[in-house]
C-alpha cells in the first residue's frame, strides 16, 4: 500500500510504503466499541458521594436519655433515619469505574479506526511541518497550505476538531505553535488511542515515515 507525501504547501514531496497492519486492517466495530468505553470509564472521575452516619457533623451526644422520657431511644441524632443523618447505601467515591484494555486490544483498535479513515480518504502525511519555534501565525499558514490539497480542505476551515496531528517524537514549537487554535491537536504517534482519532476529522502525520514507524511500533507491541 502507497500513499503520497506532501509538504506544508500542499505540493507533492514523495511516497511512502504503509504497512497493510495498520492502514488496511479488517474493519470490527465491536472492538472499537469495547476499547472506547473502556478508555472513557477509565478517565471517569468519581464523583457522587454520599455521607454516612460517622462522615456528618455533630451527633457525638445521645440526644436523651435511654428511659423515663416515653420516647423512642436513640442514641445520635445523625442515625440515618433522622433528618439530616447520614444516608445508608448511598454512593460512595470509592468506588473504581476502570476496566482492564489489554494492550493488543488497544493497538488493534487504533489500526482499525487509522484503516477506516484512510479508506475515507481522512488521512494526510506531510514530509515536515518546519516549526522551528512556537508561532500560531506559522501554523495557520501550514494548515493553509496543507487545505490547498483535494479533499482537506476542511484542515483550515473547519471550526471544531479539524484535524490531529501525530508527530514522530515530542514536538513543543508545534504543540505551543497550534494550541492557540483550538480546532487542532498535536500529539506523538506512539500516543495514538482511537478515542483522539475518531474525535478530529482528519489525521495528519508529520515527519511521516518516522510516524508511521512509531505507530507501527505501537500496534505490534
Amino acid at each position: 500500500m502507497k500513499a503520497t507525501i506532501y509538504n506544508i504547501k500542499g505540493a507533492e514531496a514523495g511516497n511512502i510504503d504503509l504497512p497493510e497492519a495498520l492502514f488496511g486492517a479488517k474493519r470490527n466495530d465491536a472492538l472499537v466499541r469495547q476499547v472506547v468505553l473502556a478508555m472513557q470509564a477509565n478517565a471517569r472521575p468519581t464523583v457522587a458521594h454520599t455521607k454516612d452516619r460517622g462522615e456528618v457533623r455533630g451527633g457525638g451526644r445521645k440526644p436523651w436519655k435511654q428511659k423515663g422520657t416515653g420516647r423512642a431511644r436513640h442514641g445520635s441524632i445523625r442515625s440515618p433515619i433522622w433528618r439530616g443523618g447520614g444516608v445508608t447505601h448511598g454512593p460512595l467515591k470509592e468506588k473504581d469505574y476502570s476496566q482492564k484494555i489489554n494492550r493488543k486490544m488497544r493497538g488493534k483498535a487504533v489500526a482499525i479506526v487509522l484503516s477506516q479513515k484512510m479508506k475515507d480518504g481522512k488521512v494526510l502525511f506531510v514530509d515536515s511541518l518546519s516549526l522551528s519555534n512556537p508561532k500560531t501565525k506559522d501554523a495557520k499558514a501550514a494548515l493553509l497550505g496543507l487545505g490547498k490539497i483535494k479533499g482537506f480542505g476542511e484542515v483550515a476551515t473547519r471550526r471544531n476538531n479539524a484535524a490531529l496531528i501525530l508527530t514522530a517524537k515530542k514536538d513543543e514549537a508545534a504543540m505551543k505553535s497550534f494550541r492557540n487554535m483550538g480546532n487542532v491537536m498535536v500529539d506523538e504517534a506512539r500516543n495514538a488511542n482511537p478515542v483522539e482519532l475518531m474525535k478530529y476529522r482528519y489525521v495528519i502525520l508529520a515527519d511521516a515515515e518516522a510516524s508511521v514507524k512509531a505507530l507501527a511500533s505501537r500496534i505490534e507491541k
